[in-house]
């Protein structure tokens, strides 16, 4: 997916701070690859490869025996145990090996990681990016974070503690809608600027901004 231009980076910093013009909250935006590497994905894939080939073999001995029976010649008719764990053991490294390097394909190890294991983790790493960058950097507490992580087309909205708590977590649900729609179509730059302009509206009607307040996190787009 095409990362933003220069223009439309700019077009982001400038709805930040359009946003925070009205509301006393900061907002950090957030552009990542993806979430996580997912090696645990690809080496439990590879694992179950092997369990199925070793199922299979338990299911079907005569078959297994009938093959390594062809791809002898016709020498062996009756192989010793031996001979047989030898084989058998090949196949499954070599099986294991096939998927274990085949899942390095990110597009194919993501695509085969269960929906609910990609929305944790980019719910985790959010949460860390939160705590390094925007949790309590500023005095009042009212920090939000707006984070998309390309590769998974999820995305998470994470406050501070002021924000948390006058603003419940169902009132980002179409700032979060507006965003990931846009990042459907390609189109990440209207996606993160339609988001922002939903949170500013929201944490104006909630957080209005104070005479003396000062912009204390970045207005610009921060992409990992």
């Amino acid at each position: 997916m095409r990362r933003p231009t220069d223009a439309e980076r700019q077009a982001i910093s400038d709805a930040v701070q359009t946003a925070e013009s009205g509301t006393s909250g900061e907002i950090v935006t957030i552009v990542a690859d993806r979430s996580d590497s997912y090696h645990d994905a690809g080496l439990h894939y590879a694992v179950l490869a092997m369990f199925l080939a070793l199922a299979a073999f338990a299911i079907w001995p005569d078959a297994y025996l009938h093959l390594l029976g062809v791809f002898s010649g016709g020498w062996v008719h009756e192989p010793s145990l031996m001979r047989v764990l030898t084989v058998l053991w090949t196949v499954l490294a070599v099986l294991f090996l096939i998927v274990r390097y085949g899942l390095t394909y990110m597009p194919l190890r993501l695509w085969l990681t269960p929906k609910a294991t990609r929305r944790r983790r980019v719910r985790r790493r959010a949460l860390e990016l939160f705590k390094v960058g925007t949790e309590a950097r500023t005095a009042g507490h009212t920090g939000i974070l707006i984070y998309l992580s390309l590769g998974e087309h999820m995305a998470e909205i994470v406050a501070d503690q002021a924000v948390h708590s006058v603003v419940p977590d169902t009132e980002w649900g179409d700032a979060m809608a507006a965003l990931i729609r846009e990042v459907r179509e390609g189109r990440i730059a209207d996606g993160m600027i339609a988001a922002i302009g939903q949170v500013g509206t929201i944490l104006s009607s909630h957080l209005p901004r104070a005479d003396d307040d000062v912009d204390e996190l970045p207005d610009r787009l921060i992409e990992l």
